[in-house]
């Protein structure tokens, strides 16, 4: 148990040179850092003998837009979050950074020089939720076609979306419209035979 408190103070001793804070409940720790700092400190957390985070396992994006909504202290935080999952193998841990956006700008470095795994987690990121990591070498779309118009993780965006595509065969090809789905209203009816209520249980 002392080696596992002495790795976890050079992981706060890490965090904390890179003006991050780190929580730790069970066996999560989770490391906060600003955008600003965020590179320097994922190089850190690979290359340091202590850490050796040698893998990024995922990459993510989140939108907090309705988070806490319906609850009693609705989030008054950062609209969108990059989240990293790191692994050492080495050290069998795993560590999560966060990094806040403002909502005016959307932009964190790339860490595709650090693990080339970050590849294609930066392109989902970018294609679904509008994030752009600078220093990308291909940062382009990756799930949605390249005339797609939006971020479909987004909280904000229509459950229709914008457009709709379909193959018309006067064209030849396939063709962009404005979505036309009338929104439904289902209301549930429940069929009864006379007397239902008036029977015994």
């Amino acid at each position: 148990m002392e080696a596992d408190g002495a790795w976890a103070r050079k992981i706060e001793s890490i965090a904390s040179q890179h003006d991050a804070t780190i929580v730790s409940t069970g066996d999560e720790s989770t490391i906060t850092v600003g955008v600003d700092r965020l590179h320097a400190c994922l190089l850190a957390l690979r290359d340091h003998p202590a850490a050796a985070f040698e893998q990024l396992v995922d990459l993510c994006g989140v939108d907090y837009l309705d988070y806490g909504r319906e609850g009693e202290s609705p989030w008054q935080g950062a609209r969108y979050a990059v989240v990293y999952h790191l692994l050492s193998v080495s050290r069998n841990d795993r560590l999560r950074v966060i990094t806040w956006l403002d909502d005016d700008n959307l932009k964190v470095p790339s860490v595709i020089n650090i693990w080339r795994s970050a590849d294609w987690f930066e392109r989902e990121a970018f294609d679904l939720f509008g994030i752009v990591f600078d220093g990308h070498p291909d940062l382009r779309r990756i799930l949605t076609d390249y005339g797609f118009i939006g971020h479909p993780f987004r909280k904000d965006f229509p459950l229709s979306g914008h457009v709709e595509v379909r193959y018309d065969d006067e064209k030849k090809r396939v063709v962009y419209e404005p979505v036309t789905i009338e929104p439904r209203v289902t209301v549930p009816r429940v069929i009864r035979e006379e007397g239902y209520s008036d029977r015994d249980s």
